[in-house]
Order: structure tokens, then sequence, then C-alpha cells
């Protein structure tokens, strides 16, 4: 595939049509370990085709799992625990959902691994997750900064009876992590794990998604609350047959801010009102903003303004807790509403595939946007009429970058996306289905 360096964007004025959404990534790579966990035979339907989702095909492949191709979007999973193979080192990107699931899966399943990624993902911390996995006998040490990736992982010695605590503060793939891989521990010791959470926990909808899935594969948590989880001694993974994989909701925020401001009607397929994932909550937010809004059980159809016409949306001041990843996608839609916009509750911003706030800030001033931010929160004011700017937009290796600043098109003048093939993290193809959406 052809690398291109910088994508210019003109001016466009609408957006209709139909997009048919890619495989979520917080559900392929969540249903390929647990399938490789799992006693028998799982086909997946419908599984993302992606740098994230190839990271943990290759990792599971490199362990011994065998996953056989049946077409462009399923795959046949046999089940191995422990995986056939027990040492080698894995190279994981920068997949925060395939690094720290298999941290806590290798830890718990005993071998000899070194786990690395990307040099953004050595700045990512993992610190929390190391320690709950060291309290339950977990042998990992770091191979660089203390707190972060690489991590090398030796067989541990499983014998605590106590509960195991774990932050919630700064990323919700810890929990997930812990979560998913419990039942290899309890297989080892008969023993119930009680997980409890230290502190508020961000991104409550993802750890829905886990507990969804692992109940898909036969493990039941029982929960408290949010602050006590609790793990049957007599969990056991095993195959529910076949796993139809839903479209992203994160993705379909994109589209459905296309709709918003483009006019519409945009359709977008594979996610709705029957969706596991808490980002189809992105629909009320732009419902709120003034777009119409269709809801499906498996599709949602968004029509709204036309903010070339000088339309606007109605500005917001909301907590994203619940939905930080669309929350980048409001950051975008700021720039036509009818007045500043606040965006709460981002810490988590700060340690994805990079610090979002100050990435977000950067970017959307060289539009001409006035732009305030903190260590949680982001303020943007609408470009006003006249105060536009051509710009080149850095995307930092991040995809979502890449994706919520090619709204920025709906201005009147040239945004040129640098390193637009960044996307293939997730939605390869974005760009071509932008362009087949907008028109001038």
């Amino acid at each position: 595939m052809t690398s291109i360096h910088a994508l210019p964007l003109a001016p466009v004025s609408q957006a209709r049509g139909t997009v048919d959404l890619p495989g979520s990534k917080s559900i392929s790579n969540r249903v390929l370990l647990l399938a490789a966990l799992a006693q028998g035979q799982t086909r997946l339907d419908g599984l993302l085709d992606s740098d994230d989702t190839r990271v943990m095909l290759q990792g599971l492949r490199q362990l011994g799992v065998s996953i056989e191709a049946l077409g462009e979007q399923s795959v046949l999973v046999t089940g191995a625990c422990p995986f056939p193979v027990l040492q080698g080192d894995l190279f994981l990107g920068n997949a925060g959902t395939a690094f720290r699931p298999l941290t806590a899966a290798l830890a718990l399943i005993g071998g000899d691994f070194r786990l690395s990624g990307v040099p953004r993902m050595h700045e990512r911390p993992i610190g929390d997750l190391v320690d709950a996995l060291r309290a339950l006998g977990a042998d990992i040490t770091y191979q660089g900064n203390a707190g972060y990736p690489p991590l090398h992982i030796r067989k541990g010695s499983f014998e605590t009876t106590e509960p195991v605590s774990i932050r919630g503060s700064v990323s919700s793939q810890f929990l997930t992590a812990l979560l998913m891989a419990a039942p290899l521990w309890v297989a080892r010791t008969g023993r119930d794990l009680v997980i409890q959470v230290e502190g508020d926990l961000i991104s409550k909808p993802y750890i829905l998604i886990t507990l969804n899935l692992m109940a898909q594969f036969g493990v039941l948590v029982e929960r408290e609350g949010w602050s006590k989880f609790i793990v049957p001694a007599e969990a056991r993974y095993t195959s529910p047959g076949t796993v139809a994989i839903e479209g992203d909701a994160s993705s379909a925020s994109y589209f459905m801010a296309l709709g918003a401001i483009g006019g519409g009607p945009v359709r977008i397929q594979g996610a709705g009102s029957s969706s596991i994932q808490g980002d189809i909550a992105f629909a009320d937010l732009v419902e709120a903003m003034g777009a119409r809004v269709e809801r499906e059980p498996h599709a949602v159809v968004v029509s709204g303004v036309q903010v070339a016409r000088g339309e606007r949306l109605k500005a917001f001041n909301q907590d994203f807790n619940l939905i930080p990843d669309a929350a980048m996608t409001a950051a975008a839609l700021a720039l036509f509403a009818d007045g500043p916009c606040l965006l709460r509750n981002i810490g988590s911003w700060r340690v994805k595939e990079t610090d979002r706030i100050h990435a977000m800030h950067t970017e959307l001033t060289k539009l001409g946007a006035r732009v305030e931010s903190g260590d949680d929160w982001l303020k943007v004011y609408p470009v006003e009429s006249g105060r536009w700017q051509a710009a080149s937009i850095e995307t930092y290796d991040d995809h979502r970058m890449a994706m919520c600043f090619s709204l920025a098109a709906f201005g009147p003048a040239i945004v040129t996306i640098l390193d637009p093939d960044c996307v293939r993290k997730t939605f390869p193809d974005y760009f071509a289905v932008f362009n087949r959406l907008v028109s001038a």
C-alpha cells in the first residue's frame, strides 16, 4: 500500500448517504482473546481488519493459537489454554486493547515473555495493572521506565487469598484486562477472585462491554456497583459457537457528525439502539445540538443543519467521562456551534495514543478557533466568520485526530490532514468513505 503523507480536503457543504461501519475495535480484540482462552472453536463474524486487530492476531498466532481465516471479516479460533507456546517476544505496536489484556493473560498463564511496542506505547502507563497482577502472584519486571512498557513476564506463584485492588481513574483497560484474565487465576487456585476498584472508575461503558462479552463465553461476573467485582471459582471460558461483532460505535460518531453539519440524511449501519457500546450515546449529543436522530436496533440516521450556509449547532457543556473517544468528535463539532463548548472530565485523553488535550488544543487553534484547556477539560470557541484559516493538521500518529479533523472541511478553507494513513489503526478506508458521502 502506498503511503500518503498529506491529504488536502477542499471545502464541502453537504453530506448524505449510507455507511456500513467496520467492526468494533474494542469488541474485536476482546473476543479474539476470549476465543483463544475458551474451550472449543469460535467463529467470529464482522471482525475489524485494522492495525490493532492485526497486532492481536499476530500475537495469538505467535503463542500457538490456531486462527483460520474464513473470509475478509470472519475467522475460526480454536481455543488453547494454556497457550501452546509459553515463551517469546511479542511486539504489540500501539494497541492498548492488545497490550493490556495480553499482559494480564500471559502473567496468569505462566511462561517467559517479553512484551514491547512502538515508542508511544512505552510512554503509556501500565503500572496500575502490573501492581494488581503482582498482588495476585505474577512475576513482571519493567525493561525500561518503572510503570511503563516494555515488560518481562515470568512464571509466578499464585498464593494470595486477599482481594486485589486496582485504580480506576487512569484507564478502564486495566480493569478490563484483569477481569478477562481472572478465570485463569481462579482455575489455578480454586478460589473466587475479588477485585476492588480504588477511586472513581472512568469509561464505565467499556467495562460493560467486557462483562457482556465474558458472559457470552460463559463467565458471569458479580459486581457491587462499580467498586467490587467477583469472579467465581468455577469460572471457565467456553465457546458460544459464533459471535457477531457490532460495527464500531466510536467510528459512528464521525458520520453522525457529518449528518449533523452537512444536512444529511446520513445513515450509519452496524450499531444502533441495541448496541452494547457506550459510544452510541454520541447520538444523544448531536440530537441535543439540534440534529434530528432516528434510532433503529442496528442503525442510526442523522440529519441536521448546513453549516456551510451559516447555520449553527447548539453549544454544549458536558461531562464526557463515559464516552472519551467520541468526545474528540464533539470537540471538532464545537467549531460549528453557536457559542463556546466545554468538554469536561476528559483526563484520560492525556494517556491515549497521544496527549489528546494538547493535540486538540494545538490543531484547533490552527483553524482560527480560540481554545482553552486544563488537566481534564477543553473549551472550544467557534470560529468566527472571516477568521477561518487554511491549516495543515498534525495527527500525532493518532487515528482519531485524522478522522475528527476531516469535519473541518465544512469550513471555508482547505484543510490538509498530515499522515492520513494513521487511520489504519481502526478504519483503513475512512477517507474513501468520507469522500463518498460529502459534496461541495
